[in-house]
């Protein structure tokens, strides 16, 4: 790694978020060089230290493995003695991340305008529950709020059930960080060409309407409200999760035509290409059960790893629906290296999802998982602010870092 260059050496990010979505953005950037100093309330802390399983840092893996390679400083930003010293910050920052309620930042003297008077060139990312603007734009929110506010969860579950979370997992925070850190690398290669700073502005609920395919198309057009298909897809048959012989499942995918024909070659139904049986999608949509059911009876009729290999043989897109025991023992996701071991001193081995995307030339890299809490403000604030001890000892109690 040590002649690899790091994309982002030399660009500092200020941390201001908590929890999920604005961190996650910071740690995209830290994972390809940039330098980013997470602030945290003092005595509290990110409340991604306390949320998940807990380890012998005293802080839970989704801190570990979330708050990689950032340098962590305890900073009371309400206080008007942090307030200065966070300007401070913010004056040698190129990039500034928070997901404060709308206006919290403007109610501490913080604001984007706040910032730009030390800093004009500033990048300041704001994720917030429902964007800056807006008749909800003061409203709390969470993951599983935006999941229902932009209608996904309307989509998950199964047609006579109830709307169900797409997974046990906070889905908008990740699509909200991945945006976040995608805008502002646009406006940091928008600065260096035209000399100015901007704010990114993202609504949790955004990242994820955005990734709804043709829905929003699909309504304007014809009033067409798509409702729980369950594992089902809305314009492909078939397309959804089978259960094999041996009690597994696996996902399978005939998006067109062509694809139905290999899967009928390898059922050893070439009656099902006749002109009056499903040889269309448009045919096989119309039958959606029945086209399934036929499909599901074959899926059953063998255990998943012959079943796979059938697929595989007669190029037919297949794969097994794994769960994280299967993940850590399936060899693609070792060739990928997917799959990191990282030892940390206090708590030892620790496995974690690897740095994405690979790039070849400048590649990402896992310098440290998440530190303790304050354990770069003498680094930080002695170091590179120049505050001396004594007054690194009054500011400790007077609560302020």
């Amino acid at each position: 790694m040590s002649e690899k260059k790091r994309a982002l050496e030399g660009v500092r990010v200020l941390d201001l978020s908590n929890v999920l979505a604005g961190p996650f953005c910071a740690t995209v950037l830290g994972e390809f060089g940039a330098d980013v100093v997470k602030v945290e309330l003092p005595g509290k802390g990110d409340t991604m230290r306390t949320f998940g399983t807990m380890t012998a840092t005293g802080a839970t893996l989704n801190w570990l493995s979330e708050a990689r390679n950032k340098r962590c400083i305890t900073l009371d930003l309400r206080k008007p003695a942090g307030l200065l010293i966070a300007k401070r910050l913010v004056a040698q920052s190129d990039i500034v991340v928070e997901n404060f309620t709308t206006g919290t930042l403007e109610g501490w003297g913080l604001g984007y305008e706040d910032m730009k008077k030390v800093n004009p060139e500033v990048i300041l990312v704001r994720i917030t529950a429902y964007g800056q603007t807006g008749p909800y734009n003061d409203r709390p929110g969470f993951a599983r709020i935006a999941h229902g506010f932009a209608g996904l969860a309307h989509l998950a579950g199964e047609p006579d059930g109830p709307p169900v979370i797409p997974g046990s997992t906070s889905l908008a925070d990740y699509i909200s960080g991945l945006y976040g850190a995608l805008g502002a690398l646009i406006a940091y290669i928008g600065r260096q060409r035209h000399g100015v700073g901007q704010t990114i502005d993202i609504g949790l609920y955004e990242g994820v309407f955005r990734m709804l395919d043709e829905m929003a198309a699909a309504y304007a057009k014809s009033g067409y409200v798509r409702q729980r298909m369950g594992a089902d897809t809305v314009n492909v048959v078939p397309h959804s999760h089978y259960r094999t012989r041996d009690d597994k499942w696996i996902a399978l995918a005939c998006t067109n035509d062509r694809m139905w024909q290999r899967l009928c070659k390898a059922m050893d139904r070439l009656d099902l290409l006749a002109a009056d049986k499903y040889a269309t999608m448009a045919q096989r949509l119309a039958e959606r059960d029945r086209v399934n059911g036929i499909v599901a009876d074959y899926v059953g009729s063998m255990d998943r790893d012959a079943l796979l290999a059938h697929c595989l043989h007669h190029e037919v897109p297949a794969g097994p629906i794994n769960n994280i025991a299967d993940i850590f023992q399936d060899p693609q996701f070792a060739a990928r290296q997917n799959l990191v071991e990282v030892f940390d001193p206090r708590e030892g081995r620790v496995v974690v999802p690897n740095v994405l995307p690979k790039l070849s030339e400048t590649p990402g890299e896992l310098r440290w998982l998440g530190p303790d809490m304050g354990q770069h403000n003498d680094e930080i604030y002695r170091g590179e602010l120049g505050i001396s001890a004594e007054e690194i000892e009054r500011l400790k109690r007077e609560g302020i870092i």
